[in-house]
């Protein structure tokens, strides 16, 4: 009499990397590839309608398909409308949540490491989609990140950087331990805070280099409201410099 034995192929749970093109991104999607416990769907990023750049980051599309391209996995772009309004970003997020689960998706992955209301705010803005926020970065200490983002031979550029903490020589270098010293202490080691961005253009999991070069550093004036000590909201003006890179 013959014996067989069954056995059922379960299959990792299937994953999107919110990306920016930047560090801590990167890092998130080492991580998870490096556990061998998800599937990689795609890389999923929004960028300007109008400007066809990636927020903050100032980072045109066709350098993160380059990007993509060479990790060898697929790009998803979502379109923020010329206003960039809340409401607007709600709205784009929701159609691509929906779009997730019908591709069969579970989670998507972020790169943030210690800002608790943004981490609250992604997993509320999921919770009604059916869709998890993982969040492989949480709580390390950002100086010893930064440190292992280079030693894995990560190199990244500076694309953006708060006036307060850079000068526009600083902007569109090569990201190094040497550099941040030279900031304020005031500065986080991965700009957790929003002092800067950072474009990834070489490292270990690319098949080959993203040849970059910069064009130029604009200078731009962002408002904006913050809550101050006294528990008031004020509204706040920074200027940012942006390296273009091409």
């Amino acid at each position: 009499m013959s014996h067989f034995c069954y056995y059922k192929l379960v299959s990792n749970p299937r994953v999107a990397i919110s990306w920016s093109g930047g560090k801590d991104a990167m890092m998130a999607l080492h991580q998870v590839k490096e556990s061998t416990d998800y599937e990689i769907h795609h890389l999923h990023t929004v960028i300007g309608e109008s400007t066809q750049r990636v927020g903050m980051h100032g980072i045109h599309k066709s350098l993160i398909q380059k990007q993509a391209d060479s990790l060898g996995i697929p790009v998803i772009f979502s379109e923020l409308p010329a206003d960039e309004s809340h409401n607007s970003y709600e709205k784009v997020m929701e159609a691509y949540c929906k779009k997730c689960i019908q591709n069969g998706i579970s989670a998507i992955v972020f790169g943030d490491i210690f800002l608790e209301d943004l981490k609250k705010y992604r997993e509320k803005q999921l919770a009604s989609t059916g869709l998890k926020a993982l969040f492989p970065l949480w709580k390390n200490d950002t100086t010893e990140q930064l440190h292992d983002f280079l030693s894995l031979g990560y190199q990244t550029k500076i694309c953006a950087g708060n006036a307060q903490y850079f000068n526009k020589a600083q902007v569109g270098q090569t990201l190094s331990a040497d550099l941040i010293k030279q900031l304020t202490i005031h500065v986080d080691p991965c700009g957790e805070n929003g002092e800067f961005h950072t474009f990834v253009y070489g490292g270990p999991l690319f098949s080959k280099p993203i040849n970059v070069v910069l064009k130029e550093v604009q200078s731009h004036f962002y408002q904006y409201k913050i809550e101050n000590e006294a528990g008031e909201i004020e509204e706040v003006k920074s200027e940012f410099y942006f390296a273009d890179l091409v």
